[in-house]
């Protein structure tokens, strides 16, 4: 029988131990031999990486024993920290970057022996790092992305392409290193090998290009010793943006360029002799879709060749699907199934294709379509309902209008629970969740952060904000040198429509994000009275010092597309910083770091509570040791949601005795 409750005190079995249980997704999928293998979160396990292992037969586990972790640290992000190959005796060999000291390690699963050192520790600054690896058996090496620090200084880094011996030989000797490119690119990718070993092509760009702004493709010969040749750039520029480069089996090369406005799947035909080239040509017909992202990490794949001809692609605009497409007419067959988030990674054996995918009743699981018979069935990961699924919130897609008329999008989340309504005549609550990059995007699936608060009766909308992926390059752009200002109108514009429309209590309007989301949260607190309170976590507060040296490498001209070039416009860096805004600000908020974050680091933190000190704005700061950027430690995801919680009860004047009350400081 369903009872009236108050909205935000409806009871729920969704806790924040449940939820932070479950937080995490598989990722880095790929096959060696018949087996297919992935990356999964192990957040009771201090929020390492397990590597896992499906034979053949179905049998699946553990390739790694704790405490083997995983994961890269290149550009801070990371990207595919692993690759694998069969041999003919002794199994597979697994190459994976261990994250406490990013050193490559191979490992023989089926042998007697544990994981063996590739590559050797360095001192200076960041040290080593390495992501992306393609082992190259005949070669008798990996080769790989490396990431080398050369001064104390996050920015004292250069990157090339390097093969490192598999012997192990490199283990000590940083000399024994083959650096295969130069370092003139500051960012590279993993090199892609042609079907006949004979070229190479890889993805490169420069500060203060971001990798959705502009990057280049190139290409050279391989030696029969493994050495580049003849290195010369083929496609891409200052403002086309290519995210992926594959070889085809007929010599050519397939990539994803946003040249057109939208990051579209294309092929050119390199002359290895002479360099001359055969004009680009799309291979599907213009669709106002994506079928490629922001290159956050590197080693990322929307799309894989089959061994019959057809391309696998991620496409998609907002939500994404998994299609099966023949470049030879360009007919796009979508997968069949539930899913309407597919991550950017595919690995394809004979006629399958493996992927990740979630669906706003499903947590991402590792799930497999038979082009063949085009039947598609989860192989890994299972979603399992921790509760009744009559408490996961029903999401709606929205498009809502901002200033000047334009569209923003966004996914709404109203309060649902099985047993509980409000009381007639009352709105609920809701919360603006401000998503990070802020070139990023909210994928539409079960989030059980999210049933968090809908089943206890608050409401979130997730905005995809003018800045977002997944619209094209135009909608992406609205961003340049608007950062502070689009993202902070347009989530006002989403929460005051909601408010106007009546499905949401005016008076009780929060927003909350992380990272870059962080910042439009104490942007929106700074800059305008729409919100009651905001739950903000390791933020960028001060434009300034995250511009002069407060950040690592990848992101530290971030600012010159997202603000302005900062030797031209320094006081619009100080206007828009929340930290010179404190006085502003009024509502309640509370404040999450982790202490050892190298992209937002806590001093931006500290020096926005100086900020407020003595002005009486009810506040909370919570630390957490050992956690970087983005939180994935079980006990610090459990203590955060509680207190964002509280946070909310106390701004809205809900009482909840089922988590410890939030202390808000004066």
């Amino acid at each position: 029988m369903v009872s009236t409750e108050a909205y935000g005190t409806w009871p729920s079995p969704i806790d924040a131990a449940l939820t932070a249980s479950q937080d995490g997704k598989p990722e880095f999928v790929g096959t060696v031999g018949d087996e297919v293998w992935w990356t999964e979160p192990r957040p009771a396990e201090g929020g390492r990486r397990a590597l896992v292992r499906r034979r053949a037969d179905g049998a699946t586990g553990s390739v790694l024993p704790a405490p083997w972790n995983p994961r890269s640290r290149v550009i801070e992000y990371g990207g595919m920290p692993w690759a694998g190959a069969p041999r003919e005796e002794g199994g597979p060999l697994v190459v994976f970057v261990h994250h406490p000291d990013q050193r490559l390690y191979a490992y023989a699963p089926d042998g007697p022996d544990e994981p063996w050192p590739l590559t050797p520790v360095s001192e200076i600054g960041g040290g080593l790092r390495w992501v992306d690896p393609q082992v190259q058996l005949g070669h008798g090496e990996v080769w790989c992305v490396l990431e080398e620090f050369t001064g104390g200084s996050p920015t004292d880094v250069r990157r090339v392409i390097a093969a490192v011996p598999l012997d192990g030989s490199a283990g000590g000797d940083r000399g024994a290193v083959r650096e295969l490119t130069d370092d003139r690119n500051r960012f590279v990718t993993g090199p892609r090998l042609s079907h006949d070993g004979r070229r190479v092509a890889w993805i490169a760009w420069d500060h203060p290009q971001m990798p959705w702004d502009g990057t280049v493709v190139k290409t050279a010969e391989v030696t029969a010793d493994g050495t580049f040749t003849g290195v010369r750039p083929l496609v891409g520029d200052i403002d086309e943006s290519v995210v992926q480069v594959e070889w085809d089996r007929d010599g050519s090369l397939l990539f994803v360029s946003d040249v057109g406005g939208w990051w579209e799947l294309q092929r050119i035909r390199p002359d290895a002799v002479t360099g001359a080239v055969v004009p680009t040509s799309r291979l599907c017909a213009v669709r106002n879709e994506e079928f490629g992202g922001p290159l956050w990490r590197i080693g990322l794949r929307w799309f894989q060749l089959l061994d019959n001809g057809l391309i696998a692609v991620v496409h998609g605009r907002g939500t994404t699907a998994l299609g099966v497409l023949d470049p030879e007419t360009g007919e796009l067959v979508d997968a069949v199934g539930p899913w309407t988030a597919w991550s950017e990674t595919l690995a394809v054996q004979d006629t399958r294709v493996i992927g990740i995918a979630a669906s706003p009743y499903t947590s991402y699981e590792v799930v497999e379509l038979d082009t063949a018979t085009g039947h598609t069935r989860t192989i890994g990961a299972p979603h399992e309902d921790a509760v009744d699924p009559a408490y996961y919130p029903e999401p709606l897609v929205r498009t809502f209008t901002g200033p000047g008329g334009r569209e923003i999008h966004a996914h709404v989340y109203p309060p649902r629970h099985p047993d509980r309504t409000g009381p007639e005549g009352e709105l609920p609550p809701y919360v603006i969740w401000a998503h990070g990059g802020p070139t990023g995007r909210t994928p539409l699936v079960l989030d059980l952060e999210i049933a968090y608060f809908t089943s206890r009766g608050i409401g979130v909308a997730e905005v995809d904000y003018g800045g977002s992926t997944g619209y094209g390059r135009a909608y992406r752009e609205r961003l340049r040198e608007q950062w502070g200002v689009v993202d902070v109108e347009d989530c006002a514009a989403v929460a005051l429509g909601l408010a106007e429309e009546g499905s949401a209590d005016r008076s009780r309007l929060a927003i909350r994000g992380g990272s870059a989301g962080g910042w439009t949260t104490a942007a929106s607190l700074t800059q305008t009275d729409v919100y009651a309170c905001g739950a903000i976590s390791y933020p960028i507060l001060d434009l300034e010092g995250w511009a002069t040296g407060e950040t690592h490498d990848f992101e530290s001209q971030y600012l010159e597309s997202l603000v302005g070039p900062y030797a031209e416009v320094p006081e619009r860096y100080r206007e828009r910083s929340p930290v010179n805004r404190t006085d502003r600000l009024t509502t309640p908020f509370l404040l999450l770091q982790g202490l050892d974050d190298p992209i937002c680091p806590p001093v931006q933190c500290e020096r926005f509570l100086t900020a407020i000190e003595g002005r009486g704005i009810p506040h909370a700061y919570i630390s957490f040791e050992g956690e970087g950027h983005g939180f994935r430690r079980a006990d610090t995801v459990k203590r955060a949601l509680e207190a964002e919680l509280s946070l909310y009860a106390q701004a809205f004047g809900i009482e909840r005795s089922d988590v410890p009350r939030l202390e808000l400081r004066k």
